[in-house]
């Protein structure tokens, strides 16, 4: 069963969290914290739409969870001064879901699909010519009756989100002309964020406070912002209301959250490899029974931060845990695996 976790990059499905969430968003470029390379790109592909007066090229966003890809969709549409209609790829069960939303678009409009790897081939495939011509083609009836109605839509853009780009259909990958990756952030980028969130929240956050919360977010604005509401509990029930550094630390020792932003979880995927495999290789779905997790939870959620910071490897043999691991957790390295990284030296 899973853990629950604070440092989960996941959306919440609780409500309030979610509430809080939103309205920590930014909504333009200026307030938008980080990525920069990124807002170079879209910014000058958003003047370039304006000027011609159409809508700008169908986007892909791609990167681990909670990096801001939902964020990041909002601020477009906003920039663009487009509505944006939202959704997902779970959600888009059958071709009539699909054809539902897209008539329902004007011009210029933005449809984000959350997850969109996660749409089935059938959904796609009557999205291709949409995102392409702008035409929707439905099959009406069964049999020697059936009959193509076709319908024509108004220029819309596309931004599709997705945490695994290996698992779009290639035509579908291919049908999007700006696709951009978004990387971890760095500390000092979740330190202004920490303290954006702090003032858009009326919590008194100490600088000192704000570095070492963003030194165990893993570099990720959906964690900081959650361990700064956490650490304004611990600060309301234990002390002033100040977040301090002493505080801060208190509140994220609770938590179980070390200095580099590991879980209890996470060292227990570390800790399953070196004990159970000697630090590996080890297949990944070996690893999700031993652990009680699913593969794709391992592969989303833990991986991407482990693989960051340079605790986890991937080979083709299966998950290896790396001599930073080790060490972090004071652990000694077999003498078979020290070996084996001094050949690869």
């Amino acid at each position: 069963m899973s853990i629950e976790r604070i440092v989960n990059t996941r959306s919440s499905d609780d409500g309030a969290d979610n509430a809080v969430e939103e309205t920590l968003r930014p909504h333009d470029f200026k307030n938008y914290i980080g990525q920069g390379r990124i807002k170079r790109n879209l910014q000058l592909a958003i003047a370039a739409a304006r000027k011609r007066a159409e809508p700008i090229d169908h986007i892909l966003l791609h990167g681990p969870p909670g990096l801001g890809k939902t964020t990041l969709a909002g601020v477009i549409a906003h920039e663009l001064g487009a509505s944006m209609k939202v959704t997902s790829g779970p959600a888009i069960e059958r071709a009539g879901d699909l054809a539902s939303i897209l008539t329902n678009l004007e011009q210029g409009d933005i449809l984000f699909i959350d997850e969109i790897h996660r749409l089935n081939r059938t959904v796609e495939e009557i999205l291709y010519p949409a995102m392409e011509d702008y035409r929707l083609d439905i099959m009406i009836g069964k049999g020697p009756s059936a009959r193509n109605l076709r319908l024509e839509l108004p220029p819309f853009t596309i931004i599709g989100a997705t945490t695994r780009t290996g698992s779009l259909a290639a035509p579908l990958r291919d049908r999007f002309g700006i696709i951009h990756r978004l990387e971890f952030y760095s500390p000092e980028e979740i330190e202004q964020i920490l303290h954006r969130s702090a003032r858009i929240l009326n919590i008194a956050l100490r600088k000192e406070a704000a570095q070492e919360l963003a030194k165990r977010s893993r570099l990720t604005p959906r964690v900081a912002n959650r361990l700064l509401r956490r650490a304004r509990d611990y600060a309301d029930i234990n002390g002033d209301g100040i977040i301090d550094q002493s505080t801060s630390q208190k509140a994220l020792d609770l938590l179980e959250i070390d200095e580099v932003g590991l879980d209890y979880a996470d060292r227990r995927l570390l800790e399953a490899i070196i004990d159970n495999y000697q630090g590996g290789p080890v297949g990944v779905d070996t690893l999700a029974a031993l652990i009680s997790e699913e593969r794709t939870t391992i592969e989303d959620f833990y991986e991407p931060y482990l693989m960051q910071i340079g605790f986890l490897e991937r080979t083709n043999r299966g998950r290896k845990a790396t001599l930073q691991a080790y060490q972090h957790l004071k652990r000694r390295q077999p003498k078979s695996a020290q070996s084996g990284q001094q050949q690869l030296v």
